[in-house]
């Protein structure tokens, strides 16, 4: 009686097991099957690929796009903290999506175009030349990240706005006054750098007057007041942290380095709805906004995903 009932129980055992293996093999079938009659299916959970570059307005400009685009339903991938030139070729070898990057950057370094042009020509000629090479140029925000001189707050007290009026008022001072001037090493160097932007604004700086830095350094000069003068970026968050005062480039002196959003044209093709919603977002940005938010990630030491979040939720975009 005990040897029936273990064989009843071990054909029931096999029978359980075997359909267990059919329930498992339909399901597995019907879900391949699901997979390779929804090809959108699968579009739609590839990750909208998002990179940005190493430095604080890249990491708010990649976090809040990325934040951004989920907010709005979309699946995104975040690649931060990457160098100038490995972000491009990330792009042009498919493994990023969307970025921002900058007119100078794309028309100097990536384009090799020496010619001056001005913010609008600059932008066409690089929309169209990028454009070759399937990354398309949404509309540009108002962020303009160049270069820049900046004063020390007390020494601005004279009413000097523009750089020609600063270069008018070192030629009235006379050759025996000194103007501390610092400048980071590569702008010292660089053929379209510290020369002729002297002979452009005729500005009479000596040797002695000219004081070469680590760039995180011309800040600190600045700050503590031990330069006349120095060489900074328009929307570094110190420049309101430190009270520096930028004078005005009234000669066109240096590129426009404006933030614009850049999509992969195969990406956009399949998401379409990204030229509307990134071009949203380039439209609420600016110098000012963006020098804000740099001044609370660098001086406030704000996490760059909280300040981010709250420019997106402060302007209605999340």
């Amino acid at each position: 009686m005990g040897t029936e009932m273990e064989n009843q129980m071990q054909f029931i055992r096999r029978r359980a097991r075997r359909v267990a293996l059919v329930v498992a093999a339909v399901t597995a079938f019907a879900a391949g099957l699901a997979l390779a009659t929804a090809p959108e299916a699968r579009a739609e959970a590839t990750p909208i690929r998002v990179g940005g570059k190493n430095f604080t307005e890249q990491l708010l400009l990649s976090s809040m796009t990325s934040k951004y685009l989920r907010a709005k339903g979309l699946t995104t991938e975040l690649t931060a903290g990457l160098g100038s030139t490995l972000m491009r070729q990330a792009m042009e070898s498919n493994q990023l999506d969307v970025v921002w990057d900058y007119t100078g950057t794309a028309l100097i370094v990536f384009n090799k175009v020496q010619e001056k042009l001005g913010a609008r020509e600059s932008y066409e000629r690089v929309k169209q030349m990028d454009g070759a090479r399937g990354l398309v140029w949404l509309d540009a925000s108002n962020i303009n990240n160049t270069y820049a001189l900046a004063m020390p707050k007390e020494r601005a007290a004279s009413g000097v706005t523009t750089l020609s009026g600063f270069a008018e008022q070192m030629r009235r001072a006379g050759s025996d006054a000194s103007h501390p001037f610092a400048v980071d090493m590569e702008f010292a160097a660089r053929p379209d750098g510290l020369e002729p932007l002297k002979a452009l604004y005729k500005l009479p700086f000596s040797r002695r007057d000219v004081i070469q830095l680590d760039p995180g350094l011309v800040y600190t000069a600045l700050k503590n007041n031990q330069v006349e003068l120095g060489l900074v970026y328009a929307t570094d968050g110190r420049v309101k942290g430190f009270d520096l005062v930028l004078l005005e480039d009234d000669l066109h002196f240096f590129p426009p380095y404006n933030a614009v959003p850049v999509v992969r044209k195969p990406v956009l093709d399949k998401h379409p709805e990204l030229a509307g919603l990134l071009n949203a977002l380039a439209a609420k940005l600016d110098n000012e906004s963006m020098t804000d938010m740099n001044y609370k990630v660098d001086i406030g030491q704000q996490p760059v995903d909280k300040v981010a979040e709250d420019f997106l939720r402060s302007h209605g975009l999340i």
